[in-house]
């Protein structure tokens, strides 16, 4: 009998997904590294890393509403192949701009703003797009495999865009441009069930519906709002370059390792999991790798050896794994064809605070306490956090089986 992963492996529609989610994941985080060492370069200003985290963080908050509603309304492989053309075509800016040397502060702020938005609506539609293409069997397995291809982008591209930053910034963004070209090509020739489109005006009442799902189902709350917080003040990674350059004393490509460090750990940790999915005590596991997550964040902030530094990152991805393969996994399960979309989207802010405005909590820590207090502080209040929901949310902690509320 052929084994879920072997289904998955000559799944074509699952291959195509899988691709294009490598090559939007390998053009952002090379983007990341490209942007974060350009401005840091011509500033020299630890906040302004934390000014740029919440710059493309604030999109997400701004058109939560309406980026779900589009998701349900529309063809979400068209949403998803348009908004990675409107990245691209970012990168494209980036690139020119570079070339003929007027990158300045102001139009990176600007353009990461852009960015921001065009991720902001094509996170629903994409994380949407995943239950219409594999059978419900395989979902687990798939969301795992899917986030193994985003990890192993992770793990590549920030590498191999440090190194290529050795020889000017327009040597990582033009690259970056082709990868969300192909990208879009992938995701809109994607064969996908989709309900019946919602044709109707947005109403404030259509809006809200995700939202009012999340609230109606204690778990999913409780472990999107674990992911927030935790992941907000143990989040260091805004502040990578301050660590390669003025702790590490290393370079452009020692701020790549240290960047693909944790999307290693969080590689091997999905590649366990799309083999051998979490079936039993999903929450005492979720919050072992939380807590554990705080350890690592608290071992980084007082690491002055670079290989030290490297190592407890790979435990913190591989910890910040199992929460993201649990959550994803039974709220897509749990979540209507026709709000995928919604709920997705209050799902992807709550991602996307815990990493943009942790950014930005971060450089903002480190400014006025400095950087290895706030690193450390945050790992500590990661560790307080996981033990106050647990208290919170004890049917979270006592969870058994990632559906079980489906066949009680």
């Amino acid at each position: 009998m052929t084994s879920p992963p072997l289904l998955l492996r000559h799944h074509r529609p699952f291959i195509a997904f899988w691709f294009a989610r490598i090559f939007t994941a390998s053009a952002f985080q090379m983007l990341t590294v490209a942007i974060g060492w350009n401005l840091y370069q011509l500033t020299g200003n630890v906040m302004d890393l934390g000014w740029v985290g919440l710059i493309e963080f604030a999109p997400r908050v701004m058109f939560m509403l309406h980026t779900g509603h589009v998701a349900d309304r529309y063809d979400r492989r068209k949403v998803a192949a348009l908004c990675q053309t409107l990245q691209g075509m970012i990168a494209l800016t980036l690139a020119i701009s570079s070339a003929t040397g007027h990158v300045t502060r102001e139009m990176i702020f600007i353009l990461a703003f852009l960015l921001g938005s065009a991720r902001s609506f094509e996170m629903p539609s994409t994380q949407a797009l995943l239950p219409s293409i594999v059978p419900v069997s395989l979902f687990p397995r798939a969301v795992a495999a899917a986030q193994a291809a985003q990890q192993s982008a992770t793990i590549i591209a920030p590498a191999f865009g440090g190194l290529l930053y050795a020889f000017g910034s327009v040597w990582v963004y033009g690259p970056s441009v082709a990868l969300y070209l192909i990208a879009a090509l992938l995701m809109s020739n994607l064969p996908a069930r989709q309900a019946a489109l919602n044709k109707g005006k947005a109403t404030l009442d259509s809006l809200l519906g995700g939202i009012r799902f999340i609230r109606s189902r204690p778990d999913v709350l409780g472990a999107i709002s674990l992911d927030l917080f935790a992941v907000l003040l143990g989040g260091a990674t805004a502040l990578l370059p301050v660590f390669a350059k003025d702790i590490l004393l290393t370079g452009p490509w020692g701020l790549g390792m240290l960047r693909s460090a944790p999307a290693v750990g969080a590689l091997l940790m999905s590649l366990w999991l799309a083999r051998f999915p979490v079936e039993r005590k999903v929450g005492r596991i979720m919050f072992t790798a939380v807590g554990v997550f705080g350890v690592a964040t608290i071992a980084f902030g007082l690491s002055t050896s670079f290989w030290f530094s490297m190592a407890v990152l790979v435990v913190l991805g591989a910890a910040d794994m199992i929460s993201m393969v649990i959550r994803a996994s039974f709220v897509q399960l749990e979540t209507p064809d026709e709000m995928r979309g919604r709920v997705s989207a209050v799902n992807g802010l709550f991602i996307g605070a815990s990493n943009q405005l942790g950014e930005f909590e971060s450089g903002a820590t480190a400014h006025w306490l400095g950087t290895v207090p706030a690193v450390v502080l945050g790992g500590i209040g990661t560790l307080v956090v996981t033990g106050l929901w647990i208290k919170l949310f004890p049917g979270l902690a006592n969870r058994d089986r990632m559906v079980e509320d489906k066949n009680p």
